[in-house]
C-alpha cells in the first residue's frame, strides 16, 4: 500500500468536522499532517481553538488513513498532482485567503502561479449579447499570456474555456467534484483539451459527486486564484455574483459588463457596478488599464536593476523594495508572493513606504518605486 506524508495530508482533509481553517491551525502547532495524527489528545487540547469536540475527532480519526491510501493509489494511477498548502506549487494567490483549501488535486500542464490570472464567470443561460461579449473579451486577451479561469459550467463558463483554447490561452477549470469524472459530461471533450492547455483543479477527492453544496466551495477557489474577476451577465442573485462577492472579500479586482436595464440577466452586473462592487468594463482594454498591465502586453520585461539599500528602512520594508528589482510595477498579490508575506502585512508595509515617498500606488492595486 502507498505510504508517506501524502496519506496523512489526505487523511487530514477527511476528518469529519475539521475544516480548512482548523486544519491549518493544527498544522501550525503540530508541524506536519503526520504529526497531527500522532499528537496526543492532552496536547491537542492545549492548541488555541481546539476544544474537547475537535480534539476527540482528531484523536480518533486514524481510520481515515485507510481511505487516504486508496486515494493515493487513484492519484498515482491517473497522474494527478496533489498540492498541499505548504507546497511550492500550491497557488500562492489562493494561499493567502483565510479559508483556502489545505489540499488541491490538479491535472494539467499550466503554471498555477502564472504572472496574470483572470477569472470569467456568468450566467448558465446567456443571451446572444452575453455570448458575443464573452467571445470578444477572450479574443482580446490573445497574446497576453493570461491564464483564464472558470468553472466548466454551462453558459459563460464553457464559452470562456472554448474561446481561450481557440486563442492559444491556457485555461483552468475549477470543478465541484472529484477528478474521476467530468460534470457536465457534455463538456468532457473540452476538459480533455484543457488538460493539455491549462488543466482541471479541485479540492474534492475522487468519488465526490457534483452536489449543490460543493459549488459555493468551488467558487471560493475561482475567486482566490485570480488577480481579477470578470462577470458577464448575471441575475441579481446569480451564482456568479456569489463568486464576485467572495472575490471582493479577498481584495481582488472585480469587473462587470453592463447591460440593458430591462434585461434580468444584466441586473446583477448593473447592480454591482452601481454599488461600486465592480468596475464597469466595456472591453479588455479596461482590464489592462485598471490592472496596470498595458505596458506588459507584448513587450519585453525590463532589465534587472540593482535596488539600493535605503537608510532607515526595516528588514521587512527593504524586502518589499527589493521585490521591484526585476519589474517596474507589481500587483499587491505579486509582492505578497515574492516576499512571502500575507496580503494584510504587505498592505500595511506599502502604506508606510508610500508615506515615506518610496512607493507609489496606482489603480488596480499596482505599485511602483518612486523614480
Amino acid at each position: 500500500m502507498p505510504s508517506g506524508e501524502l496519506i496523512y495530508q489526505i487523511g487530514l482533509t477527511s476528518m469529519e468536522g475539521v475544516g480548512d481553517v482548523l486544519a491549518k491551525n493544527l498544522l501550525a502547532y503540530c508541524g506536519s499532517a503526520k504529526a497531527v495524527f500522532e499528537t496526543k489528545k492532552t496536547l491537542l487540547l492545549k492548541i488555541p481553538g481546539i476544544g474537547e469536540y475537535a480534539a476527540n475527532i482528531v484523536a480518533n480519526s486514524k481510520s481515515v488513513l485507510l481511505e487516504a491510501e486508496r486515494e493515493v493509489e487513484f492519484i498515482l494511477e491517473n497522474k494527478i498532482e496533489p498540492l498541499f498548502f505548504t507546497d511550492e506549487n500550491y497557488p500562492q494567490r489562493l494561499k493567502f485567503c483565510s479559508d483556502s483549501p489545505i489540499l488541491l488535486y490538479y491535472k494539467g500542464n499550466t503554471n498555477l502561479n502564472s504572472e496574470k490570472i483572470v477569472a470569467v464567470v456568468g450566467t448558465r443561460q446567456p443571451s446572444n449579447y452575453g455570448k458575443d461579449l464573452t467571445e470578444k473579451f477572450i479574443s482580446e486577451l490573445k497574446g497576453s499570456g493570461i491564464l483564464v479561469v472558470s468553472g466548466l459550467a454551462y453558459g459563460i463558463d464553457i464559452l470562456a474555456h472554448k474561446k481561450a483554447l481557440e486563442n492559444d490561452l491556457d485555461t483552468l477549470a475549477v470543478v465541484a467534484h472529484g477528478l474521476d469524472r467530468i460534470y457536465p459530461q457534455l463538456h468532457t471533450a473540452v476538459a480533455n483539451k484543457m488538460i493539455k492547455q491549462g488543466g482541471l483543479l479541485t479540492d474534492f477527492k475522487s468519488g465526490t459527486n457534483p452536489d449543490a453544496v460543493n459549488f459555493p466551495k468551488r467558487n471560493r477557489i475561482v475567486a482566490g486564484m485570480c488577480d481579477a474577476l470578470v462577470v458577464i451577465e448575471s441575475k441579481r442573485e446569480g451564482g456568479s455574483l456569489i463568486t464576485a462577492t467572495i472575490a471582493n472579500s479577498y481584495n481582488k479586482d472585480v469587473f462587470a459588463f453592463p447591460g440593458r436595464t430591462t434585461d434580468p440577466y444584466s441586473e446583477g452586473c448593473n447592480g454591482f457596478i452601481k454599488s461600486n462592487k465592480a468596475a464597469l468594463m466595456e472591453s479588455a482594454a479596461d482590464l489592462f488599464y485598471i490592472m496596470g498591465w498595458n505596458n506588459e502586453k507584448g513587450e519585453k520585461k525590463p532589465n534587472t536593476k540593482q535596488i539600493p539599500l535605503l537608510l532607515n528602512l526595516g528588514e521587512e520594508e527593504q524586502k518589499i523594495v527589493n521585490a521591484f528589482s526585476e519589474k517596474k510595477s507589481m500587483h499587491m498579490d505579486e509582492i505578497s508572493y515574492a516576499c512571502n508575506f500575507p496580503v494584510s502585512k504587505v498592505s500595511a508595509l506599502l502604506l508606510q513606504l508610500e508615506f515615506s515617498n518610496i512607493i507609489k500606488s496606482h489603480p488596480g492595486k499596482m505599485y511602483s518605486l518612486v523614480a
